[in-house]
């Protein structure tokens, strides 16, 4: 649960974009994403070598 502390002369819209920040930080959304379908450790583990093969390429600028 987030709580967001306000003050009494704080604006609407600046407690609500505190709350936004928060909950993109907090990753909820994300996590409920993956949870939506379950995804095997094999392809888990593969996505990520995958991922981090694109990330060294592109950094050593190898990349086809």
């Amino acid at each position: 649960m987030l709580i967001i502390d306000s003050k009494d002369c704080e604006n609407i819209d600046k407690a609500l974009k505190k709350y936004k920040k928060k909950f993109e930080k907090s990753r909820v959304l994300l996590q409920l994403r993956e949870r939506q379908a379950f995804t095997k450790p094999s392809v888990r583990r593969r996505t990520e070598v995958l991922k981090a093969v694109y990330k060294q390429q592109l950094a050593t600028g190898k990349f086809d």
